[in-house]
């Protein structure tokens, strides 16, 4: 029963920032700690060491649902293609592996072969937060979204511990 109250905050809370187009500076903040890599002869380069950044609990709670709310609306209003799957939410790359496979077999069958081309799309977008809310704006979400992406993404800030 209590895990209900605090969820239903925790929502209520998320759609109170959104709806404000706010993102408060407290959750903008973050803690990152180095931490070398043991047994190496030099340490010149940033892959000798391990980064790990802390961040506000209730912050990663909020994101959460923030999350899942744009992931409802992305799907509600088509702007994500029914054969994307990495990601969704009750989906995964699992289940393109078993459509590969039965599209490979299916075609073995028939005596024919299978080529696929496979690429991340990410290496097309190398920065892609700061055309958030104007990717938002032109898939038709809430103007609201969009403001609070715009807020979200600006005056970040990381301490060295």
């Amino acid at each position: 029963m209590d895990d209900d109250k605090y969820l239903f905050n925790i929502v209520n809370i998320a759609n109170t920032y959104i709806n404000l187009g706010h993102w408060p500076l407290h959750f903008k903040m973050s803690t990152l700690i180095i931490i070398p890599k043991p047994n190496k002869v030099s340490y010149n380069f940033p892959k000798m060491f391990c980064f790990i950044i802390f961040f506000n609990i209730l912050r990663k709670l909020i994101e959460k649902v923030i999350k899942e709310r744009l992931q409802y609306q992305s799907i509600a209003s088509n702007f994500i293609h029914p054969n994307q799957l990495g990601r969704l939410k009750q989906h995964s790359t699992t289940d393109i592996d078993i459509i590969l496979t039965h599209l490979i077999c299916l075609n073995w069958v028939k005596s024919l072969q299978t080529s696929i081309l496979v690429f991340d799309i990410t290496q097309f977008f190398p920065l892609p937060n700061h055309q958030l809310p104007l990717i938002l704006d032109k898939a038709s979400f809430d103007s609201r979204i969009s403001s609070f992406f715009s807020n979200y993404l600006i005056d970040r800030k990381t301490q060295y511990m």
